[in-house]
């Protein structure tokens, strides 16, 4: 059950990230991350700017001549516990001076001058669009200069730039294709954290595809906050395609042509894709779905709120009709697909009546498993400038328990869908419980754990009968084809 902010994964948070080293290294860089799957994805982009500059990470940080937080602003929660980090980091400095102390990512472009220049806590800020600055600003630094860099831009997607893949299992990998986003959700910081949206060349993402292929990854996540208005006319933001030049329009690569060279080219490799917007989701990406056996059938597919009044006032580019026409779309073309939300309780104005909107839009879709939180005003963001947050705090913690236990109905009926079918499974690892046990997922992106049987190994896909299940996972056992 995910009652958390969208796509944080708990168990990840502050993760000190580890690379293999390099001939060159001759400094420490301990490099923490926090927030999304995208910030754990930049990390990867940072680790091979600075192995560059001679940096080799560690997971010691009392080692280390540079520390780096990779930060998100997400929600309040994760800014308290950055600067409490802050502030345990500032006392390890204080026995060595030498140290340097970064902040990366979200927070940086919102608390850039906090950090800095009010409470001293760090000597480098940098957000999202500015690590190749990472070498110039360090150089400031040495020279007894605060650096900061957290210029936005329309055309940095790190395209040339092999992430460094850091900590992971070494078959399950993410590849950004996406950066930014342009749609102005009124409750969302990170078109002011991440910048306007551009897409990624495609060669230069089938290139790394190649690479995690032949490394023998089995798994690709294609990630952007927006994947699904992914558009590549020879680079430019999205909002300027109007502008393109004929030849341009005539050759501009799609998010579903991009998924049907990504699943032809690497047939041996699952595909996912995350996170996918309801306006942006045409009919030909449900197309390549159907088409391709490596493309996961899973959706995510936010919705925020099931009314069309509050979607409204969220400025989400539909309303609940047109999501409703899009899931029955889903249903049509891709009959076997899970899907997930995130849903928001007790936005600003949300009456009882809208509040019930979004209880019978759930009770219509039956979603597999949900991101579900009370609404909290971001500094910054339309919502928090415009609109007073007057729910009151017993209402929201109600209604939002009563979208949970609806979902944990719904995510009970689908994982008893799922028992007494034959799953293909990629192992990824261990079960937590017992090391006797495989754990593994799904195309549906079920967990599935099944015990061992000798000769079979992380990295490969099997068939597992589920013959039974809890609310979040099945228990089955292999099965031969």
């Amino acid at each position: 059950m995910h009652t958390e902010e969208k796509h944080i994964d708990e168990t990840r948070q502050g993760e000190a990230l580890i690379t293999l080293p390099t001939g060159n290294a001759t400094k420490k860089l301990f490099l923490e991350s926090y927030g999304c799957q995208m910030n754990f994805s930049d990390s990867e982009i940072v680790a091979s700017i600075l192995s560059q500059e001679g940096y080799q990470t560690t997971q010691k940080v009392d080692e280390a001549d540079l520390i780096l937080l990779n930060t998100c602003s997400i929600r309040e929660k994760a800014e308290q516990t950055v600067r409490k980090r802050l502030g345990t980091l500032n006392a390890i400095k204080k026995q060595r001076p030498s140290m340097k102390i970064g902040v990366l990512g979200c927070m940086a472009e919102r608390l850039k001058h906090k950090f800095l220049e009010e409470e001293h806590l760090v000597d480098i800020v940098v957000g999202p669009d500015a690590y190749r600055d990472l070498p110039n600003l360090l150089n400031e630094v040495e020279d007894g200069r605060d650096a900061i860099n957290v210029q936005l831009s329309k055309e940095e997607t790190y395209a040339e730039i092999s992430p460094v893949r850091l900590g992971g299992n070494g078959v399950t990998a993410f590849v950004t294709i996406t950066r930014g986003c342009d749609n102005m959700c009124t409750f969302c910081v990170v078109p002011f954290t991440r910048g306007r949206e551009r897409s990624r060349d495609p060669h230069s993402i089938i290139n790394e595809c190649k690479e995690l292929a032949e490394a023998g990854y089995k798994e690709i996540t294609l990630l952007g906050q927006n994947v699904d208005s992914y558009l590549w006319y020879g680079g430019g933001p999205k909002k300027d395609f109007k502008n393109a030049s004929e030849i341009q329009k005539a050759t501009a690569v799609d998010f579903a042509q991009l998924l049907d060279m990504v699943a032809t080219q690497f047939p041996g490799v699952r595909l996912r894709f995350s996170t996918s917007n309801p306006q942006d989701m045409e009919e030909n990406v449900l197309l390549m779905m159907a088409k391709h056996k490596n493309i996961c059938k899973y959706i995510h597919l936010p919705v925020q709120s099931g009314s069309t009044t509050v979607l409204e006032r969220m400025n989400r580019q539909h309303t609940r009709e047109e999501y409703f026409e899009l899931i029955d779309k889903i249903r049509k073309i891709v009959p076997d697909c899970a899907l997930s939300h995130d849903m928001i309780a007790g936005f600003c104005g949300e009456t009882e009546e809208e509040h019930k909107d979004t209880l019978s839009l759930m009770e219509y879709v039956q979603y597999d498993f949900g991101y579900m939180f009370a609404y909290s005003e971001r500094p910054g963001t339309p919502a928090h400038k415009k609109m007073p947050d007057d729910v009151p705090n017993e209402d929201k913690k109600r209604r939002l328990q009563e979208i949970i236990e609806m979902q944990q109905k719904h995510s009970a009926i689908r994982m008893n869908s799922y028992v007494g079918k034959v799953h293909e499974v990629l192992i990824e690892g261990n079960s937590k419980r017992d090391e006797n046990f495989w754990y593994g997922r799904n195309s549906q992106n079920a967990v599935l754990v099944f015990p061992k049987v000798e000769g079979t190994k992380v990295g490969d896909f099997v068939n597992v009968k589920a013959n039974s299940c809890t609310t979040a996972t099945l228990i089955g056992e292999m099965v031969a084809e």
